[in-house]
């Protein structure tokens, strides 16, 4: 099946591909669950067994991530009072807000430098760097930062494992897996503390 898409696809013209990945790529940031990470080790491995430019996919690759990005960047900072008032984005509660642009104002940037590795925050991060007003410039880079070093992790894979498009979807699920499984359990954790102190403080109300 693999081989029969790859032998389609050789006959494409390489731009329509290039923008392809730029605009997957692109999409995931607006739309986290879209799989894109999985299509983009694939054009990894359409450079290896066509005449697909490697660079060149790195090059769109990393465009269309970091441009995602400052989209979402934007959309926070211009609307993203208004959009969490509308109780849009249910996970997030108001009162946690303050607490969030906080922690963006002492770690934002480490947080755009990590981005692109924390499966499903990533467009959460970009949205709340944006209504925390981190510098521009330092966004930019640092995304695009983040955003070269994962795609490369993920085009080398494609490249080298070639036509095996189950080995790059096991990875990157398994790895997806792992850091929600991380995300989830800190989550708890936290929760659970908060928990504690409020009955903490009900007993000495008694």
């Amino acid at each position: 099946m693999v081989e029969e898409i790859i032998s389609y696809l050789k006959y494409i013209d390489p731009v329509l591909i290039y923008l392809a990945v730029f605009g997957i790529a692109f999409i995931e940031n607006i739309f986290p669950p879209f799989p894109s990470d999985v299509i983009v080790a694939f054009s990894g491995a359409l450079a290896a067994v066509t005449e697909i430019s490697l660079p060149l996919v790195i090059i769109f690759a990393v465009s269309g991530s970091t441009t995602g990005f400052i989209v979402m960047y934007f959309i926070g900072k211009i609307a993203g009072d208004k959009i969490l008032e509308t109780g849009k984005i249910k996970f997030i509660s108001p009162d946690s807000v303050f607490k969030i642009e906080n922690w963006f104002r002492k770690y934002g940037y480490w947080l755009i430098v990590a981005n692109r590795f924390l499966a499903g925050t990533r467009a959460i991060i970009s949205f709340f760097a944006g209504m925390s007003e981190l510098n521009l410039r330092k966004t930019i880079l640092l995304s695009a930062v983040s955003a070269l070093i994962w795609n490369l992790i993920l085009i080398f894979i494609g490249f080298y494992v070639g036509h095996n498009l189950n080995k790059i979807s096991e990875f990157i699920t398994t790895y997806n897996k792992i850091v929600l499984g991380i995300i989830v359990l800190v989550s708890i954790i936290y929760i659970f503390k908060i928990l504690s102190k409020k009955n903490d403080k009900n007993r000495k109300q008694i």
